[in-house]
């Protein structure tokens, strides 16, 4: 038994899944193991958890595959539990360094797990769970990056209904995330409809939806009423309009739940202490300072250099070596929203920070495509933001242009020669 661990009184193993969760237990004073399976309830787990506790007493060391979801938030309330997650990849790897036929069995895959944690206790660490207040705001902007999607998803598919039978539509409006576009969708869903409609009936609904600009206003209700329709084919029409009214319904909903994770998520990242740190960034509005507090978390101790960060959050490359042979690409192995939080963020900065915007330029001129510019630029952002976050010191645009000019940065002294 490794030193590590040979305060725990047992070593678990578990397989988690939807249903039932598969476990395996190592008993450190005899070193026996024993295989069994929980069903996924709330009852079940929690009985079993406290025989356990008061078969071997505690603590416990538990191995799983993942750090958040509903397995450990239910193994979590138990204070007699050291949860230690494990990357799903390394337990791939591990598990075809045994099965190279790629054959998986789930009782098997909780031998491994624990099997990983005996044979190497050094290489995991225990999960610390950071406070209430920063993982409820790590999930809602999370859930709220997940409904954006969604929300792309569905306005592509109003726009291809629309052009089946009312491409005009598309052309009114610069955009049909809106509810004013929802709402005209619904109120005249065909251009027949449409061209029908009074001028003063359509002056009336535009200005409802805060559209007070004359020319504006008299360019759309011109383009309305001299609008020839695409097809006057029930056979398309009827069955699109259809559509396009149900994705308008499904849309509106969708925009009303964003706006009800906005006001969660501006409620809420004001309370924690970091949010002065986020919140004066270039380009980062209310939407993005969440998303970095978040990104960066508060357990200052995780990261000992801004490297770190960089290759967590899939920004910094990997490069392999193999004889004579160099290859260096992108990071596969990252967690999608924390490398869609950098870059995302990264491009906002780039017409709103002075340095930024050159840098991005720069990478450009040298070739670069557009996301890898915004990588490089991601990268650079994260050294700066680590800085600031170690430290708890809020970023100063004007005193990191100072700093650059200081140093005899490269980049002011292009800017200044062009």
């Amino acid at each position: 038994m490794q030193t590590a661990l040979s305060n725990y009184t047992a070593i678990i193993g578990i397989d988690w899944a939807d249903k039932k969760h598969d476990v395996c237990i190592h008993v450190t004073a005899t070193g026996k193991q024993e295989l069994l399976q929980i069903p996924h309830q709330s009852e079940k787990i929690d009985e079993w958890a406290r025989s356990l506790h008061r078969k071997h007493g505690g603590p416990m060391a538990v191995a799983l595959e993942l750090s958040k979801g509903p397995i450990v938030a239910a193994l979590q309330k138990y204070d007699f539990f050291v949860l230690y997650p494990v990357n799903p990849s390394s337990l791939v790897s591990y598990r075809r360094t045994f099965t190279p036929s790629g054959a998986k069995d789930d009782p098997t895959d909780a031998v491994y797990i624990l099997n990983l944690l005996l044979r190497h206790p050094d290489q995991f660490h225990p999960l610390k769970p950071q406070s209430i207040e920063m993982r409820a705001l790590m999930t809602l902007t999370e859930q709220r990056r997940r409904l954006m999607n969604d929300r792309v998803r569905l306005t592509n598919r109003l726009r291809n209904a629309l052009k089946q039978y009312y491409p005009q539509a598309l052309e009114w409006f610069d955009r049909i995330d809106t509810k004013l576009f929802c709402d005209f969708i619904k109120r005249w869903p065909t251009v027949v409809q449409a061209r029908r409609a009074r001028k003063a009936t359509l002056e009336t609904f535009f200005r409802a939806h805060n559209m007070n600009r004359k020319p504006l206003l008299d360019r759309r209700i011109t383009a309305i009423k001299s609008a020839v329709p695409l097809t006057t084919d029930d056979g398309v029409v009827i069955p699109y309009r259809l559509l396009a009214l149900t994705l308008v319904e499904q849309l509106e909903t969708m925009l009303a739940c964003l706006d009800s994770f906005d006001e969660e998520i501006a409620a809420l990242a004001p309370q924690h202490p970091d949010h002065e740190l986020f919140d004066g960034l270039p380009g980062a509005g209310p939407v993005y300072t969440s998303r970095l507090m978040v990104a960066f978390g508060e357990q200052r101790e995780r990261f000992n250099n801004a490297a770190e960060v960089q290759k967590y959050g899939g920004i910094a490359p990997v490069t392999e070596r193999s004889g004579q042979q160099l290859w260096i690409h992108w990071r596969w192995q990252a967690p999608t929203f924390l490398r869609q939080t950098f870059v995302e963020w990264a491009a906002q900065t780039i017409n709103k920070s002075y340095w930024a915007g050159l840098y991005y330029y720069q990478q450009r001129a040298k070739g670069c495509s557009y996301q890898a510019a915004v990588r490089a630029l991601a990268f650079k952002w994260i050294r700066i933001l680590y800085r600031c976050w170690k430290t708890r010191t809020p970023y100063d645009e004007a005193r990191y242009l100072k700093a650059l000019q200081e140093r005899g940065s490269s980049l002011l002294k292009t800017a200044e020669a062009a």
